[in-house]
Protein backbone atom coordinates (compact mmCIF):
# COMPACT_ATOMS: atom_id res chain seq x y z
CA UNK A 1 0.00 0.00 0.00
CA UNK A 2 1.64 3.59 -0.82
CA UNK A 3 2.31 5.71 2.47
CA UNK A 4 0.71 9.07 2.61
CA UNK A 5 3.43 10.96 1.03
CA UNK A 6 2.91 9.15 -1.90
CA UNK A 7 1.59 10.93 -4.20
CA UNK A 8 -1.71 9.89 -5.32
CA UNK A 9 -2.86 8.04 -9.21
CA UNK A 10 -3.75 10.29 -11.80
CA UNK A 11 -7.26 10.50 -13.05
CA UNK A 12 -8.02 8.16 -15.80
CA UNK A 13 -8.07 10.32 -19.49
CA UNK A 14 -11.48 11.56 -20.09
CA UNK A 15 -11.33 10.13 -24.01
CA UNK A 16 -13.64 12.88 -24.44
CA UNK A 17 -13.99 16.70 -24.24
CA UNK A 18 -17.19 16.88 -22.93
CA UNK A 19 -17.98 16.99 -19.35
CA UNK A 20 -18.88 14.08 -17.70
CA UNK A 21 -21.65 15.38 -16.07
CA UNK A 22 -23.27 16.12 -19.59
CA UNK A 23 -22.77 12.25 -20.82
CA UNK A 24 -25.67 9.44 -19.34
CA UNK A 25 -24.71 6.13 -19.87
CA UNK A 26 -27.77 4.19 -20.67
CA UNK A 27 -26.38 0.84 -21.16
CA UNK A 28 -23.28 -0.51 -21.52
CA UNK A 29 -23.56 -3.60 -23.50
CA UNK A 30 -22.09 -7.11 -23.07
CA UNK A 31 -20.32 -8.02 -26.39
CA UNK A 32 -19.10 -11.80 -26.15
CA UNK A 33 -15.24 -12.47 -26.15
CA UNK A 34 -15.57 -12.72 -30.22
CA UNK A 35 -17.63 -9.75 -30.98
CA UNK A 36 -16.54 -7.40 -33.50
CA UNK A 37 -18.54 -4.83 -32.65
CA UNK A 38 -16.29 -3.26 -29.88
CA UNK A 39 -14.45 -2.19 -33.07
CA UNK A 40 -17.84 -1.27 -35.20
CA UNK A 41 -18.70 2.42 -35.59
CA UNK A 42 -19.76 4.64 -33.57
CA UNK A 43 -23.58 5.90 -33.97
CA UNK A 44 -24.77 9.21 -33.57
CA UNK A 45 -28.64 9.14 -33.24
CA UNK A 46 -29.47 13.04 -34.27
CA UNK A 47 -33.11 14.06 -33.53
CA UNK A 48 -33.37 17.42 -31.22
CA UNK A 49 -29.80 18.92 -32.04
CA UNK A 50 -29.38 18.93 -35.76
CA UNK A 51 -25.73 20.67 -36.22
CA UNK A 52 -22.83 20.08 -36.22
CA UNK A 53 -21.09 22.93 -35.31
CA UNK A 54 -20.79 23.84 -31.34
CA UNK A 55 -22.47 20.29 -30.96
CA UNK A 56 -21.62 18.11 -27.36
CA UNK A 57 -23.31 14.85 -28.80
CA UNK A 58 -21.38 14.52 -31.71
CA UNK A 59 -18.25 15.35 -30.14
CA UNK A 60 -18.79 12.58 -27.83
CA UNK A 61 -19.58 10.63 -30.60
CA UNK A 62 -16.13 11.44 -32.11
CA UNK A 63 -14.24 10.77 -29.53
CA UNK A 64 -15.68 7.34 -28.73
CA UNK A 65 -14.66 6.51 -32.30
CA UNK A 66 -11.49 7.59 -32.11
CA UNK A 67 -10.67 6.03 -28.64
CA UNK A 68 -12.03 2.99 -29.85
CA UNK A 69 -10.09 -0.29 -27.84
CA UNK A 70 -8.77 -1.59 -30.99
CA UNK A 71 -8.25 1.48 -33.35
CA UNK A 72 -10.54 4.06 -34.36
CA UNK A 73 -13.36 3.48 -35.60
CA UNK A 74 -15.92 4.75 -38.14
CA UNK A 75 -18.70 7.83 -37.33
CA UNK A 76 -21.94 7.82 -38.70
CA UNK A 77 -25.10 9.88 -38.05
CA UNK A 78 -28.52 8.73 -38.29
CA UNK A 79 -31.57 10.65 -38.26
CA UNK A 80 -35.48 9.32 -38.34
CA UNK A 81 -38.20 10.89 -39.81
CA UNK A 82 -40.91 9.43 -38.69
CA UNK A 83 -44.84 10.01 -38.47
CA UNK A 84 -46.99 11.37 -35.26
CA UNK A 85 -46.91 10.90 -32.11
CA UNK A 86 -43.44 11.45 -32.63
CA UNK A 87 -43.34 14.62 -34.70
CA UNK A 88 -46.59 15.79 -32.48
CA UNK A 89 -48.67 16.57 -35.55
CA UNK A 90 -46.29 18.77 -37.10
CA UNK A 91 -47.01 20.67 -40.44
CA UNK A 92 -45.33 21.32 -43.69
CA UNK A 93 -44.59 24.63 -41.82
CA UNK A 94 -42.11 22.76 -39.35
CA UNK A 95 -40.78 19.50 -41.44
CA UNK A 96 -39.92 21.74 -44.74
CA UNK A 97 -38.43 23.86 -42.41
CA UNK A 98 -36.62 20.80 -40.73
CA UNK A 99 -35.81 18.85 -43.75
CA UNK A 100 -34.08 21.56 -45.92
CA UNK A 101 -31.69 22.38 -42.81
CA UNK A 102 -31.05 18.40 -43.04
CA UNK A 103 -30.42 19.06 -46.82
CA UNK A 104 -27.61 21.26 -46.18
CA UNK A 105 -25.98 19.05 -43.01
CA UNK A 106 -25.81 16.08 -45.09
CA UNK A 107 -23.91 18.01 -47.23
CA UNK A 108 -21.46 18.90 -44.35
CA UNK A 109 -21.51 15.96 -43.24
CA UNK A 110 -20.62 14.59 -46.67
CA UNK A 111 -17.59 17.21 -46.83
CA UNK A 112 -16.27 15.32 -43.59
CA UNK A 113 -16.61 11.84 -44.83
CA UNK A 114 -19.12 10.89 -42.66
CA UNK A 115 -22.09 9.00 -43.89
CA UNK A 116 -25.24 10.89 -42.64
CA UNK A 117 -28.48 7.63 -42.92
CA UNK A 118 -32.00 9.02 -42.92
CA UNK A 119 -34.21 6.40 -42.07
CA UNK A 120 -38.26 6.22 -42.49
CA UNK A 121 -40.62 4.14 -39.66
CA UNK A 122 -40.50 3.74 -36.11
CA UNK A 123 -37.12 4.84 -34.88
CA UNK A 124 -38.03 1.27 -32.29
CA UNK A 125 -37.74 -0.30 -35.52
CA UNK A 126 -35.31 1.09 -37.76
CA UNK A 127 -32.88 2.20 -35.60
CA UNK A 128 -31.55 -1.03 -33.98
CA UNK A 129 -32.05 -2.33 -37.70
CA UNK A 130 -29.15 -0.14 -38.57
CA UNK A 131 -27.55 -0.42 -35.96
CA UNK A 132 -27.37 -4.39 -36.64
CA UNK A 133 -26.24 -4.23 -40.03
CA UNK A 134 -23.46 -2.15 -39.26
CA UNK A 135 -22.80 -3.81 -36.64
CA UNK A 136 -22.11 -0.76 -34.37
CA UNK A 137 -20.29 -0.52 -31.08
CA UNK A 138 -21.75 2.64 -29.59
CA UNK A 139 -24.93 4.72 -30.21
CA UNK A 140 -24.86 8.14 -29.41
CA UNK A 141 -28.25 10.08 -28.46
CA UNK A 142 -29.81 13.45 -28.07
CA UNK A 143 -31.37 14.12 -25.87
CA UNK A 144 -35.32 15.34 -25.19
CA UNK A 145 -37.46 15.38 -22.24
CA UNK A 146 -40.45 14.91 -24.46
CA UNK A 147 -42.51 11.92 -23.70
CA UNK A 148 -42.51 10.28 -27.27
CA UNK A 149 -38.67 10.82 -27.27
CA UNK A 150 -38.50 9.21 -24.19
CA UNK A 151 -40.24 6.64 -24.76
CA UNK A 152 -38.37 5.36 -28.24
CA UNK A 153 -35.15 5.83 -26.40
CA UNK A 154 -36.36 3.66 -23.84
CA UNK A 155 -37.44 0.81 -26.05
CA UNK A 156 -34.40 1.36 -28.52
CA UNK A 157 -31.93 0.96 -24.99
CA UNK A 158 -34.16 -2.60 -24.47
CA UNK A 159 -33.99 -3.93 -27.73
CA UNK A 160 -29.86 -3.22 -28.56
CA UNK A 161 -28.82 -2.31 -25.05
CA UNK A 162 -27.03 -6.32 -24.72
CA UNK A 163 -25.18 -5.66 -27.86
CA UNK A 164 -23.81 -2.47 -27.76
CA UNK A 165 -22.73 0.97 -25.61
CA UNK A 166 -25.71 3.34 -25.44
CA UNK A 167 -24.86 6.97 -24.21
CA UNK A 168 -27.30 9.93 -24.38
CA UNK A 169 -25.84 13.53 -24.29
CA UNK A 170 -27.93 16.69 -23.45
CA UNK A 171 -26.44 18.99 -25.92
CA UNK A 172 -29.54 21.07 -25.74
CA UNK A 173 -29.51 23.03 -22.43
CA UNK A 174 -25.99 24.67 -21.81
CA UNK A 175 -26.23 23.01 -17.83
CA UNK A 176 -27.50 19.23 -18.71
CA UNK A 177 -31.10 19.09 -17.28
CA UNK A 178 -30.30 16.31 -14.72
CA UNK A 179 -27.07 18.27 -13.78
CA UNK A 180 -29.08 21.62 -12.80
CA UNK A 181 -31.57 19.93 -10.76
CA UNK A 182 -32.73 16.45 -9.65
CA UNK A 183 -36.67 17.49 -8.97
CA UNK A 184 -39.45 19.49 -10.39
CA UNK A 185 -37.93 23.35 -10.07
CA UNK A 186 -41.36 25.23 -8.86
CA UNK A 187 -39.91 28.89 -10.08
CA UNK A 188 -37.71 30.59 -11.96
CA UNK A 189 -35.89 31.73 -8.46
CA UNK A 190 -35.42 28.42 -7.35
CA UNK A 191 -33.56 26.84 -10.26
CA UNK A 192 -31.54 30.17 -11.23
CA UNK A 193 -29.19 29.85 -8.21
CA UNK A 194 -28.68 26.15 -9.32
CA UNK A 195 -27.61 26.90 -12.86
CA UNK A 196 -25.41 29.67 -12.09
CA UNK A 197 -23.64 27.60 -9.60
CA UNK A 198 -23.08 25.75 -12.49
CA UNK A 199 -22.13 28.06 -15.31
CA UNK A 200 -18.54 27.77 -14.88
CA UNK A 201 -18.13 24.80 -15.28
CA UNK A 202 -20.42 23.75 -18.62
CA UNK A 203 -20.47 27.55 -20.19
CA UNK A 204 -16.91 26.80 -21.71
CA UNK A 205 -16.09 27.16 -25.25
CA UNK A 206 -16.17 24.29 -27.59
CA UNK A 207 -13.05 22.39 -29.27
CA UNK A 208 -13.14 21.54 -32.91
CA UNK A 209 -14.64 18.47 -34.36
CA UNK A 210 -11.79 16.27 -34.65
CA UNK A 211 -10.94 14.06 -38.11
CA UNK A 212 -11.39 10.76 -37.62
CA UNK A 213 -8.44 8.63 -39.38
CA UNK A 214 -10.52 5.57 -40.05
CA UNK A 215 -12.39 6.11 -43.48
CA UNK A 216 -16.40 4.36 -43.59
CA UNK A 217 -16.22 1.17 -45.18
CA UNK A 218 -19.43 -0.42 -44.30
CA UNK A 219 -22.91 0.41 -45.93
CA UNK A 220 -23.09 3.18 -48.08
CA UNK A 221 -26.19 5.29 -46.80
CA UNK A 222 -29.13 5.31 -50.25
CA UNK A 223 -29.48 8.90 -51.76
CA UNK A 224 -31.94 11.12 -50.98
CA UNK A 225 -33.89 12.86 -52.99
CA UNK A 226 -34.46 15.78 -51.00
CA UNK A 227 -37.14 17.73 -53.33
CA UNK A 228 -39.27 14.83 -53.76
CA UNK A 229 -39.16 14.44 -50.03
CA UNK A 230 -40.31 17.98 -49.06
CA UNK A 231 -42.80 17.74 -51.62
CA UNK A 232 -43.84 14.45 -50.01
CA UNK A 233 -43.83 15.76 -46.69
CA UNK A 234 -46.27 19.23 -47.77
CA UNK A 235 -48.54 17.05 -49.17
CA UNK A 236 -49.23 14.78 -46.85
CA UNK A 237 -48.49 17.42 -43.95
CA UNK A 238 -51.29 20.04 -43.76
CA UNK A 239 -51.68 22.81 -45.38
CA UNK A 240 -49.87 25.13 -43.16
CA UNK A 241 -47.78 27.50 -45.69
CA UNK A 242 -43.93 27.42 -45.12
CA UNK A 243 -42.50 30.86 -43.52
CA UNK A 244 -40.42 33.39 -45.58
CA UNK A 245 -38.52 35.45 -43.04
CA UNK A 246 -36.25 32.60 -42.03
CA UNK A 247 -34.00 30.37 -43.92
CA UNK A 248 -33.07 27.12 -42.63
CA UNK A 249 -29.67 25.67 -41.14
CA UNK A 250 -26.52 26.66 -39.14
CA UNK A 251 -24.93 29.37 -41.68
CA UNK A 252 -28.97 31.09 -41.64
CA UNK A 253 -29.11 30.70 -37.85
CA UNK A 254 -25.29 32.00 -37.07
CA UNK A 255 -26.21 35.03 -39.50
CA UNK A 256 -29.63 35.88 -37.15
CA UNK A 257 -27.22 35.78 -34.39
CA UNK A 258 -23.77 37.26 -35.63
CA UNK A 259 -24.74 39.20 -39.25
CA UNK A 260 -23.12 42.36 -40.01
CA UNK A 261 -25.90 43.59 -41.78
CA UNK A 262 -29.19 42.72 -38.78
CA UNK A 263 -27.56 39.99 -36.52
CA UNK A 264 -29.07 40.08 -33.32
CA UNK A 265 -25.88 40.48 -31.08
CA UNK A 266 -23.98 42.69 -33.30
CA UNK A 267 -26.62 45.43 -34.18
CA UNK A 268 -30.11 44.47 -32.26
CA UNK A 269 -28.82 43.76 -28.45
CA UNK A 270 -29.12 46.53 -27.16
CA UNK A 271 -32.72 47.65 -27.28
CA UNK A 272 -33.51 44.15 -26.04
CA UNK A 273 -34.31 44.89 -22.49
CA UNK A 274 -36.59 47.91 -23.15
CA UNK A 275 -38.37 46.76 -26.89
CA UNK A 276 -38.62 42.86 -25.74
CA UNK A 277 -41.84 42.74 -24.12
CA UNK A 278 -43.32 45.26 -27.11
CA UNK A 279 -45.25 43.91 -29.62
CA UNK A 280 -45.17 46.67 -32.23
CA UNK A 281 -41.52 46.16 -32.13
CA UNK A 282 -40.71 42.99 -33.45
CA UNK A 283 -37.18 43.50 -34.38
CA UNK A 284 -36.53 43.65 -30.81
CA UNK A 285 -36.24 39.85 -30.16
CA UNK A 286 -33.35 38.33 -31.10
CA UNK A 287 -35.40 35.49 -34.30
CA UNK A 288 -33.18 32.85 -32.40
CA UNK A 289 -36.35 30.87 -31.46
CA UNK A 290 -37.05 28.54 -34.48
CA UNK A 291 -33.05 27.92 -34.86
CA UNK A 292 -32.95 26.72 -30.94
CA UNK A 293 -35.80 24.72 -31.45
CA UNK A 294 -34.76 22.69 -34.17
CA UNK A 295 -30.94 22.43 -32.68
CA UNK A 296 -29.70 24.38 -36.08
CA UNK A 297 -27.86 26.92 -33.06
CA UNK A 298 -26.71 25.86 -30.38
CA UNK A 299 -27.78 27.86 -26.92
CA UNK A 300 -24.34 27.65 -25.34
CA UNK A 301 -22.56 29.61 -28.64
CA UNK A 302 -25.29 32.04 -28.25
CA UNK A 303 -24.64 32.35 -24.69
CA UNK A 304 -21.04 32.72 -25.43
CA UNK A 305 -21.05 35.41 -28.15
CA UNK A 306 -23.64 36.93 -26.00
CA UNK A 307 -21.37 37.66 -23.04
CA UNK A 308 -18.29 38.65 -24.58
CA UNK A 309 -20.07 41.81 -25.58
CA UNK A 310 -21.70 42.46 -22.43
CA UNK A 311 -19.55 45.24 -22.08
CA UNK A 312 -21.47 47.29 -24.75
CA UNK A 313 -25.01 46.40 -23.33
CA UNK A 314 -25.06 44.89 -19.78
CA UNK A 315 -28.49 45.03 -18.79
CA UNK A 316 -29.73 43.46 -22.52
CA UNK A 317 -27.04 40.95 -22.15
CA UNK A 318 -28.16 39.65 -18.66
CA UNK A 319 -31.50 39.65 -19.84
CA UNK A 320 -31.57 37.69 -22.92
CA UNK A 321 -28.89 35.22 -21.02
CA UNK A 322 -31.99 34.96 -18.47
CA UNK A 323 -34.36 34.31 -20.96
CA UNK A 324 -31.72 31.72 -23.14
CA UNK A 325 -30.77 30.22 -20.22
CA UNK A 326 -32.45 30.47 -17.36
CA UNK A 327 -36.32 29.86 -18.69
CA UNK A 328 -35.80 27.26 -21.41
CA UNK A 329 -33.99 25.28 -19.18
CA UNK A 330 -36.82 26.08 -16.45
CA UNK A 331 -38.91 24.56 -19.11
CA UNK A 332 -36.70 21.44 -19.89
CA UNK A 333 -36.86 20.90 -16.20
CA UNK A 334 -40.89 20.98 -15.68
CA UNK A 335 -40.98 18.48 -18.66
CA UNK A 336 -38.41 16.61 -17.60
CA UNK A 337 -39.89 15.98 -14.24
CA UNK A 338 -43.60 15.91 -14.80
CA UNK A 339 -44.95 13.54 -17.70
CA UNK A 340 -48.00 15.10 -18.07
CA UNK A 341 -46.41 18.61 -18.93
CA UNK A 342 -49.28 19.14 -21.54
CA UNK A 343 -52.60 18.46 -19.15
CA UNK A 344 -54.08 19.99 -16.56
CA UNK A 345 -53.19 17.18 -13.78
CA UNK A 346 -49.41 18.29 -14.42
CA UNK A 347 -50.60 21.49 -12.58
CA UNK A 348 -49.68 22.44 -8.95
CA UNK A 349 -52.83 21.15 -6.78
CA UNK A 350 -53.46 24.93 -5.91
CA UNK A 351 -53.86 25.76 -9.69
CA UNK A 352 -56.08 22.86 -10.15
CA UNK A 353 -58.32 23.41 -7.55
CA UNK A 354 -59.03 26.95 -8.22
CA UNK A 355 -59.40 25.88 -11.74
CA UNK A 356 -62.07 23.48 -11.05
CA UNK A 357 -63.81 25.58 -8.55
CA UNK A 358 -64.53 28.08 -11.28
CA UNK A 359 -64.97 25.61 -14.60
CA UNK A 360 -68.38 26.13 -14.51
CA UNK A 361 -68.30 30.27 -14.23
CA UNK A 362 -70.48 31.76 -16.85
CA UNK A 363 -68.66 33.20 -19.65
CA UNK A 364 -69.44 36.05 -21.52
CA UNK A 365 -68.40 34.43 -24.60
CA UNK A 366 -67.59 31.06 -25.69
CA UNK A 367 -66.20 30.01 -28.53
CA UNK A 368 -65.45 26.86 -30.74
CA UNK A 369 -62.03 25.64 -31.74
CA UNK A 370 -62.65 26.70 -35.42
CA UNK A 371 -64.03 29.88 -34.44
CA UNK A 372 -60.63 30.60 -32.52
CA UNK A 373 -58.16 29.18 -35.03
CA UNK A 374 -60.04 31.55 -37.65
CA UNK A 375 -59.52 34.76 -36.08
CA UNK A 376 -63.78 35.11 -35.40
CA UNK A 377 -63.88 36.57 -32.08
CA UNK A 378 -65.34 39.94 -30.89
CA UNK A 379 -61.35 41.30 -29.27
CA UNK A 380 -59.33 42.66 -32.65
CA UNK A 381 -56.17 42.44 -30.55
CA UNK A 382 -56.61 38.91 -29.95
CA UNK A 383 -57.79 38.50 -33.66
CA UNK A 384 -54.61 39.99 -34.47
CA UNK A 385 -52.05 37.54 -32.21
CA UNK A 386 -54.00 34.38 -34.04
CA UNK A 387 -53.27 36.11 -37.64
CA UNK A 388 -49.67 36.82 -36.50
CA UNK A 389 -49.40 33.09 -35.44
CA UNK A 390 -51.22 31.57 -38.35
CA UNK A 391 -49.28 33.89 -41.37
CA UNK A 392 -46.17 34.51 -39.96
CA UNK A 393 -45.21 31.39 -37.93
CA UNK A 394 -44.32 33.38 -34.50
CA UNK A 395 -46.55 35.00 -32.20
CA UNK A 396 -44.98 37.55 -29.95
CA UNK A 397 -44.23 36.15 -26.90
CA UNK A 398 -46.22 38.94 -25.01
CA UNK A 399 -49.09 38.19 -27.06
CA UNK A 400 -48.42 34.82 -26.28
CA UNK A 401 -49.62 35.29 -22.72
CA UNK A 402 -53.12 37.30 -23.22
CA UNK A 403 -53.39 34.72 -26.33
CA UNK A 404 -53.63 32.06 -24.04
CA UNK A 405 -55.36 33.55 -20.79
CA UNK A 406 -58.34 34.52 -23.45
CA UNK A 407 -58.46 31.09 -24.32
CA UNK A 408 -59.44 30.34 -20.94
CA UNK A 409 -61.77 32.78 -20.91
CA UNK A 410 -63.37 31.80 -24.17
CA UNK A 411 -64.09 28.27 -23.73
CA UNK A 412 -66.21 25.91 -21.48
CA UNK A 413 -63.36 24.56 -19.02
CA UNK A 414 -59.53 25.12 -18.30
CA UNK A 415 -58.83 21.63 -19.89
CA UNK A 416 -60.13 22.50 -22.98
CA UNK A 417 -58.78 25.94 -23.04
CA UNK A 418 -55.10 24.32 -22.98
CA UNK A 419 -55.45 21.59 -25.40
CA UNK A 420 -57.13 24.35 -27.47
CA UNK A 421 -54.01 26.84 -26.98
CA UNK A 422 -51.64 23.67 -27.59
CA UNK A 423 -53.11 22.66 -30.65
CA UNK A 424 -53.13 25.95 -32.44
CA UNK A 425 -49.03 26.29 -31.08
CA UNK A 426 -48.23 23.30 -32.11
CA UNK A 427 -50.13 23.77 -35.56
CA UNK A 428 -48.87 27.08 -36.43
CA UNK A 429 -45.77 28.22 -34.58
CA UNK A 430 -42.47 27.15 -36.58
CA UNK A 431 -40.63 26.39 -32.83
CA UNK A 432 -44.22 24.46 -31.73
CA UNK A 433 -43.92 20.94 -29.80
CA UNK A 434 -41.57 22.51 -27.80
CA UNK A 435 -40.96 22.21 -24.32
CA UNK A 436 -41.15 26.29 -23.94
CA UNK A 437 -44.86 25.86 -26.11
CA UNK A 438 -45.87 23.79 -23.41
CA UNK A 439 -45.05 25.47 -20.04
CA UNK A 440 -45.91 28.99 -21.71
CA UNK A 441 -49.81 27.13 -22.18
CA UNK A 442 -49.07 25.86 -18.57
CA UNK A 443 -48.03 29.25 -17.42
CA UNK A 444 -50.89 31.07 -18.67
CA UNK A 445 -54.07 28.92 -18.32
CA UNK A 446 -53.02 26.65 -14.86
CA UNK A 447 -50.23 28.98 -13.49
CA UNK A 448 -46.78 26.75 -13.81
CA UNK A 449 -44.05 28.24 -12.56
CA UNK A 450 -46.28 31.38 -10.83
CA UNK A 451 -48.01 31.78 -7.97
CA UNK A 452 -51.47 32.85 -6.83
CA UNK A 453 -53.64 36.40 -7.21
CA UNK A 454 -56.71 37.70 -6.22
CA UNK A 455 -59.76 35.38 -7.02
CA UNK A 456 -62.05 36.72 -10.05
CA UNK A 457 -64.65 34.34 -11.60
CA UNK A 458 -63.24 31.90 -14.62
CA UNK A 459 -59.56 32.56 -13.41
CA UNK A 460 -59.91 31.43 -10.29
CA UNK A 461 -56.28 32.32 -8.90
CA UNK A 462 -54.63 32.42 -12.34
CA UNK A 463 -52.66 35.70 -13.17
CA UNK A 464 -55.59 37.79 -15.48
CA UNK A 465 -54.61 39.92 -18.77
CA UNK A 466 -57.33 42.12 -20.14
CA UNK A 467 -57.72 44.34 -23.08
CA UNK A 468 -56.94 47.29 -21.21
CA UNK A 469 -53.55 46.19 -19.49
CA UNK A 470 -52.49 46.04 -23.07
CA UNK A 471 -53.36 49.26 -24.12
CA UNK A 472 -51.06 50.71 -21.08
CA UNK A 473 -48.61 48.77 -21.87
CA UNK A 474 -47.70 49.50 -25.56
CA UNK A 475 -49.47 50.42 -28.92
CA UNK A 476 -52.45 48.34 -29.09
CA UNK A 477 -53.56 49.75 -32.80
CA UNK A 478 -50.34 49.65 -34.17
CA UNK A 479 -49.51 46.67 -33.70
CA UNK A 480 -53.47 45.54 -34.93
CA UNK A 481 -51.89 47.58 -38.25
CA UNK A 482 -48.50 45.31 -38.53
CA UNK A 483 -50.33 42.00 -37.99
CA UNK A 484 -52.79 43.58 -41.17
CA UNK A 485 -49.42 44.36 -43.14
CA UNK A 486 -48.08 40.97 -42.66
CA UNK A 487 -51.28 38.96 -43.72
CA UNK A 488 -51.69 41.24 -46.55
CA UNK A 489 -48.07 40.58 -47.53
CA UNK A 490 -48.57 37.03 -47.16
CA UNK A 491 -51.88 36.31 -49.21
CA UNK A 492 -50.10 38.70 -51.92
CA UNK A 493 -47.41 36.57 -52.05
CA UNK A 494 -49.41 33.23 -52.29
CA UNK A 495 -51.83 34.60 -54.65
CA UNK A 496 -48.65 35.07 -57.20
CA UNK A 497 -47.12 31.92 -56.36
CA UNK A 498 -50.59 30.31 -57.70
Amino acid sequence: MASSLTPPPPPAPNPTPVHPGRIRLLSSGAPSPTSTSTSGPVIYWMFRDQRIRDNWAILHAAQLAASSSSSSSPLAVAFTLFPSPFFLSARSRQLAFMLRSLRLLSLHLTSLNIPFFLLRGDPVLTLPSLLRRLNASALVADFSPLRPFRSSLDAIVREVGNEITVHQVDAHNVVPVWAASERLEYAAKTIRPKIHRLLPEYLVEFPDLPRLSSPWIGEEPPGINWDELISEVKREAGDVREIGWCEPGEDAAMEMLMGRMDGFLTKRIKNYVTDRNDPVKPKGLSGLSPYLHFGQISAQRCALEAKARRKFSPQSVDAFLEELIIRRELADNFCYYQPQYDSLQGAWEWARKTLMEHALDKREHIYTREQLEKAKTHDPLWNASQLEMVHYGKMHGFMRMYWAKKILEWTSGPEEALSTAIYLNDKYEIDGRDPNGYVGCMWSICGVHDQGWKERPVFGKIRYMNYAGCKRKFNVDAYISYVNRLVSGTKKRKSESL
